[in-house]
């Protein structure tokens, strides 16, 4: 894999999505989509993608597709990146936002946005890591989970780097200086 020819300046497409009663979602970080920061060619693995995460230090990795029910993480972000494929995807709950993955997507999954793929192309398959290679908890929305995955949330530090660029990126414009042009 040649670092240089995988990756891509990406355009970026970024959401802040509110609490809706029943996912606490994550008001203060928005959702990041990198548009095309993946050029895959027909030669590459899914360990082209795992490697560019784990050297930004997002591990943890693990290969799939995006499950078709509402879910959430209170106790890390996520990233995923689109190895295969296309999906639509809604964040944020029932009445959230709709986006399509297309192949060499990625995706910046505050701590408490709920997600869930709508459907997807066969071949449909993602990367998903955690920064500093963080266990993940799956919440589903239910009352009895807050306010326990509420104060989790709070605790989730941001990331040491993006996952994509690393020492510079979307991220840190969109997260550290809260200046994402499009939320």
């Amino acid at each position: 894999m040649d670092k240089e020819k995988l990756i891509q300046e990406a355009y970026l497409v970024a959401h802040k999505i509110e609490e809706n009663g029943e996912f606490p979602n994550n008001p203060n970080l928005p959702l990041m989509i990198y548009k095309g920061a993946f050029l895959i060619h027909p030669d590459e693995t899914e360990e082209a993608i795992k490697k560019v995460f784990a050297q930004n230090g997002y591990t943890n990795a693990w290969v799939d597709g995006i499950f078709d029910y509402q879910h959430y993480h209170s106790n890390t972000h996520e990233v995923m990146g689109v190895f295969c494929g296309r999906a639509d995807v809604q964040f944020g709950g029932e009445h959230g936002v709709c986006i399509e993955l297309d192949k060499g997507d990625v995706v910046v999954i505050p701590a408490g946005v709920a997600h869930r793929k709508i459907k997807s192309s066969d071949d449909f398959t993602v990367v998903g890591a955690y920064p500093n290679g963080s266990d993940y908890n799956i919440r589903y929305g239910k009352p009895e989970e807050r306010p326990e995955a509420d104060e989790d949330i709070a605790k989730v530090k941001n990331p040491d780097s993006d996952p994509v660029y690393g020492s510079k990126g979307h991220l840190f414009e969109c997260w550290y200086k809260q200046n994402c042009a499009n939320v």
